[in-house]
């Protein structure tokens, strides 16, 4: 195997999140941030494959400058490299950009066996970046992975947890996965690899170095625009039941009827 790239997100580590009124945009910056939950799975997964089957096991993220101490953080659990996809021009992107601009990415790095990441980001929780990579790199996408069965010089084959059952599928390489949290326990940063995470260089890519289509990055490149962002009102209201317990078992049922909840 020649590399695997780990894609992964800084969200913010709060739910008291600003919103600026103008743009209906995440002030990212008037909050700490944290690496998205979902992606310690997709980090676990890339040093597995790593440790199985070789090669060299790389971690990106796009975001602010300050994205860096994400990319920090998986180093020091034990990645090769690190990079990080930062530019004014990025500002805006919906999942549409931001899949443009990371499959330009992993095309740079080329040549490339396996994509991996999280499930879906905590802050959109879209679970589109995946499959929109997969579709502009043009290669196979496996989605909701729970285990890594087999890997080839060609193939790959996986666990998938559906619903109510699991399938498993084989497909050729190179290929983009989500990967789910049964695919295993992310470990913890050692105290040998969060000093030599301290001192990694940590490239930065912006537009230029990526090429590509100016229209497609950024907001230019994100049709999809944020109209509105409020906070649900929640209300709570209680209801009594009386009488014989199989009274009171018809006069729930026909309640949670009444709400669409059976």
């Amino acid at each position: 195997m020649e590399k695997i790239i780990v894609c992964i997100k800084q969200v913010p580590d709060t739910t008291e999140v600003q919103i600026d009124p103008e743009t209906n945009r995440i002030i990212r910056e008037a909050v700490p941030g944290i690496i998205n939950p979902y992606d310690f799975y997709a980090l676990e997964t890339g040093l597995r494959l790593k440790e199985r089957y070789g090669g060299q096991a790389i971690v990106c993220t796009m975001g602010p400058p300050q994205a860096e101490s994400a990319l920090r953080e998986a180093l020091s659990l034990g990645f090769d490299q690190a990079f990080l996809l930062s530019d004014k021009g990025f500002a805006g992107s919906d999942t549409l950009a931001t899949s443009y601009t990371l499959s330009l990415f992993v095309r740079q790095l080329w040549p490339v066996d396996i994509v991996v990441c999280g499930r879906e980001a905590m802050d959109g929780s879209t679970g589109q970046v995946g499959p929109e990579i997969a579709e502009n790199l043009g290669w196979p996408f496996f989605s909701y992975v729970s285990e890594i069965k087999e890997v080839t010089n060609s193939t790959l084959r996986v666990r998938r947890m559906m619903e109510d059952h699991y399938e498993e599928i084989e497909g050729p390489l190179p290929a983009v996965i989500t990967v789910l949290k049964e695919i295993g326990e992310p470990r913890l940063p050692s105290l040998k690899g969060i000093l030599k995470a301290k001192k990694t260089e940590i490239p930065v890519i912006d537009m230029e170095r990526l090429g590509g289509e100016k229209s497609r990055f950024g907001s230019a490149g994100s049709p999809t625009w944020v109209v509105k962002v409020w906070t649900p009102q929640l209300q709570k209201k209680s209801v009594i039941f009386q009488g014989e317990p199989a009274e009171v078992a018809r006069q729930l049922c026909k309640e949670l009827k009444s709400q669409n909840i059976l």
